[in-house]
């Protein structure tokens, strides 16, 4: 009997060691060694993209709430231990609105509700190839590509879902231009970027407005091919990013006004390449990469904006040698508070990348190792009294 309980036990190790489940990160918590001052910030969520079709869309949390800052990698999964699988494929967005943290999972067809203070989930919604989200008044707005992952000129256009931020639960959709990205709210008025990614060559090059009392596209405005970031500043201006076409086209930024009319229009370009950009104050502090054909070398753009004037006032946000040796420049993030700011680095895109923090004044503070392709963060304060 000895004997036949060993062989079957033995038997039973193996099976189990063998199994093909996916293999779960569990979190780590890395202390940066930087000194924290006591503001209403409490920390940052870095949600990491992870390469499409590797289904490896991770949450970290940097914690500012002690004597030093605190690096927690990945901690969706142990906040969540019930979940089957982990976040999913693609993140592509994630903002804070009221007491919740949401996150626009692309090609997982979801968007992800946590709780702000804590990431247990508290929900998810099924959104069809989900790109972004903004909010207004209880109310969430998803920009939805509609059809599968696919270049083609067949692609469907594009749609904004209406999430009731209560009860979770989509109440009204309006179609809009074709490969929707990112959208922002002026007033009671929604403005979304249409890209029209998939329809290359035949970029879509139009914003859509949204009336916000009606859900109904009221007008498109002619913009630029390709657009990708949406973004208002305190004046009711919208700057809106242009991927331009890869050939012609280059990649440009472009600000909106209201004209004598009252309504929005493109009011002027500023040539600088945009893969993310952060407006705090009269302050538009971006970042991107383009190739220069006369050194043969990929070159950095780092600078602020003035939203007021339309100036580029800063050209080189910093000189310090660790921004220099970011590989894939790919997010960025400003405190209102310090104005000290982060960049991100997606590196090869394949494995972890990089969060840097660097101090107003643009000298180095520290970095740490994040997820696969860090790419969006939001910041989470103190609950207003």
């Amino acid at each position: 009997m000895k004997r036949h309980l060993i062989i079957y036990i033995t038997i039973l190790l193996s099976i189990v060691g063998c199994r093909t489940d996916d293999y779960i990160v569990y979190m780590e918590d890395e202390d940066t060694g930087a000194k924290t001052e006591a503001t209403e910030v409490l920390g940052m969520y870095v949600l990491n993209e992870g390469n499409m079709g590797s289904n490896k869309c991770t949450l970290d949390f940097l914690d500012l709430s002690g004597e030093t800052a605190h690096y927690l990698r990945n901690i969706y999964a142990e906040r969540n231990p019930n979940e089957v699988k982990e976040l999913g494929d693609v993140g592509n967005d994630a903002q804070i609105y009221g007491s919740k943290l949401w996150l626009v999972i692309n090609c997982s067809n979801k968007v992800e509700v946590l709780g702000a203070k804590d990431a247990v989930k508290q929900g998810k919604i099924d959104v069809p190839n989900c790109r972004s989200v903004a909010f207004h008044q209880g109310y969430a707005y998803v920009s939805s590509y509609v059809g599968p992952v696919n270049v083609s000129q067949d692609a469907p256009l594009g749609q904004v879902y209406k999430i009731d931020t209560l009860t979770l639960r989509t109440v009204a959709q309006v179609t809009v231009g074709y490969q929707p990205e990112e959208l922002a709210v002026i007033g009671d008025k929604l403005y979304v970027a249409n890209s029209g990614g998939y329809m290359v060559p035949d970029y879509d090059h139009t914003v859509s407005v949204i009336d916000l009392n009606t859900f109904t596209e009221e007008r498109k405005i002619d913009v630029a091919p390709n657009l990708h970031r949406c973004r208002a500043d305190r004046y009711g201006q919208l700057w809106v990013s242009s991927r331009g076409d890869y050939y012609g086209e280059p990649s440009h930024l472009c600000w909106l006004q209201k004209d004598a009319s009252g309504q929005l229009q493109r009011m002027g370009r500023i040539d600088v390449v945009v893969s993310d950009m952060c407006i705090v104050g009269d302050s538009l502090y971006y970042m991107g990469m383009q190739f220069n054909y006369e050194t043969m070398k990929n070159e950095r753009m780092l600078g602020i904006i003035n939203v007021a004037t339309h100036e580029v006032v800063n050209r080189q946000l910093t000189t310090a040698k660790e921004a220099e040796a970011i590989i894939q420049p790919y997010g960025i993030i400003v405190n209102p508070n310090g104005r000290d700011f982060y960049l991100m680095d997606a590196k090869n895109y394949v494995s972890s990348g990089d969060l840097l923090h660097f101090h107003q004044d643009g000298t180095f503070d520290y970095k740490v190792r994040t997820g696969d392709i860090p790419a969006h963060a939001v910041f989470l304060t103190k609950p207003k009294k």
